[in-house]
């Protein structure tokens, strides 16, 4: 264990408390159900822009991406190349319509409400499925958070892992608790900008190193095709799965619950705008130097390393004095915790405002519905902890690419139709989400390792044939419906 290591992270941890308690204190702690799960609609394009990326980069870009290339180079590179894709289609054609949609449809903030909304319907099965999906989804994905948590702090300083993950759990737990969406994003905020100086400085000052007299270059099998993007070296069936599989990354973006709520969040037009820029241009380079990390890292650690995702870890630690490497290895938590702490606001919004409330306690008072609303975060996160500390847990990239698929798959065919096809309905709507979840699951289950096709191409094409055969086979929205969805397509500002 190094004190200087540890002084960086006490700082880090610090930090972000310090920005849950500041909002909490803002806010007076009886912040409204629309200020604490969406900051009020009135949040900065460029803290929304980061917060969105931050929220999506979990820990695997940091250490599950890097790990892959660093076993076998640049067939990964597809997955970088369809979430660069998928984020910018994302920021250019589902932002700004899903934000004007959301107010014109009874000023939504969450997106089972939004869907709900969307076709005026009392019925509350949608907002019940979508809470279920939102619950077993969000548990998946928060113990990748958690558990790279544990990697960090074991490998870096002897923790016992688990005592590791109890120890970040509760941490995040305590600012998404205090703060709600405001703490949450502001968090994101300064955690993106630190992955990006982490991600940047890196593996330049890596190179450097290496071409320093003093450098002895450790012995080096590069793997067979290592810098081939074809990852059978030929362009056949092998090859084709991977790449349609990688570019498939990007179809998550459009039913990311917890990044789309960012784009509701942004209080103008204009700040939209900014977000697309910056939000776009942020995750290109984070994807460009994650990879980097795990190509630069084999050069200077050697091959040979028992758990791949440990790269950036080993090259920072190599490569900068203790203090230095500490602040960098802060970018791992910052990496976690933004992801989970939006995971957990977006999970307890869904049940709060869209079941609790609803269902359970139509009367409920906001400081009830805040109140339900933190106990879900409580009950998710001990969930997600029993999953990280799991023996047989798979790990942090499998983790994500889980729940990734599960959400695409769900929540992505249904948020683009309802946006750009008025003839979508409730009913298909509905039997949409039901099908792209259950085919995702199914197939990850029995028919991804044989046929090596990632779960959302499947999930996802299903989910949209489903809707729109059911929408057509069954009655057309009302007019009122058609007639809000025409309005909302223009710009309003």
């Amino acid at each position: 264990m190094n004190v200087y290591e540890m002084i960086a992270f006490i700082a880090y941890f610090v930090l972000v408390i310090g920005v849950g308690i500041y909002f909490f204190f803002k806010s007076k702690g009886n912040a409204g159900e629309k200020d604490y799960f969406l900051g009020g609609r009135d949040m900065n394009g460029l803290v929304a822009a980061l917060s969105a990326g931050a929220s999506d980069m979990s820990a695997w870009v940091l250490m599950g991406l890097p790990g892959a290339f660093y076993a076998t180079g640049l067939s990964n590179m597809w997955i970088s190349v369809g979430l660069f894709i998928g984020t910018a289609c994302a920021w250019i054609f589902i932002a700004p319509r899903l934000r004007r949609f959301s107010i014109a449809y009874n000023d939504s903030i969450t997106i089972p409400q939004y869907l709900t909304n969307r076709f005026q319907s009392d019925n509350k099965l949608l907002l019940i499925i979508c809470a279920v999906i939102f619950v077993v989804a969000y548990c998946i994905y928060a113990a990748s958070s958690i558990s790279a948590c544990g990697t960090l702090f074991n490998t870096v300083m002897g923790i016992d892992r688990n005592t590791a993950m109890i120890g970040a759990a509760v941490i995040i737990i305590v600012y998404t608790f205090l703060g709600g969406f405001n703490a949450v994003c502001w968090t994101d905020f300064f955690q993106g900008l630190l992955m990006l100086a982490a991600l940047m400085i890196a593996p330049i000052i890596a190179v450097i190193t290496m071409q320093g007299a003093g450098f002895i270059a450790p012995d080096v099998v590069i793997p067979d095709n290592y810098y081939n993007a074809l990852i059978s070296g030929s362009f056949d069936k092998t090859s084709v799965i991977n790449i349609i599989s990688g570019l498939a990354w990007g179809l998550g973006y459009m039913g990311m619950p917890h990044i789309l709520i960012r784009y509701i969040s942004i209080k103008s037009e204009k700040e939209m705008k900014k977000s697309r820029i910056v939000g776009t241009c942020w995750t290109g380079i984070i994807l460009v130097m994650a990879s980097v990390v795990g190509m630069v890292g084999l050069k200077y650690l050697g091959g040979g390393l028992t758990d791949n995702s440990q790269v950036f870890i080993r090259l920072v630690r190599g490569v900068f004095p203790a203090l230095v490497a500490g602040i960098l290895l802060s970018a791992i938590l910052a990496a976690s915790m933004s992801t989970a702490d939006s995971q957990l606001l977006a999970s307890s919004s869904a049940f709060s405002s869209d079941v609790y409330k609803p269902i359970f306690r139509k009367s409920a008072s906001d400081k009830e519905m805040l109140w339900a609303g933190r106990i879900v975060v409580i009950i998710i996160s001990v969930v997600a902890l029993a999953i990280a500390m799991n023996p047989d847990c798979e790990g942090i990239m499998a983790l994500v690419s889980n729940a990734w698929g599960a959400f695409g798959s769900a929540f992505g065919p249904v948020i683009v139709l309802s946006l750009y096809w008025k003839r979508l309905n409730y009913n298909g709507a509905l039997a949409s989400i039901i099908v792209g979840f259950a085919v995702d699951m199914l197939w990850y289950k029995f028919l991804a390792t044989p046929t090596g096709l990632y779960e959302i191409v499947p999930g996802f094409a299903a989910a949209f044939i489903t809707a729109i055969v059911v929408s057509l086979l069954t009655k057309k929205p009302d007019d009122k419906v058609v007639e809000i969805f025409e309005k909302a397509k223009l710009p309003t500002e």
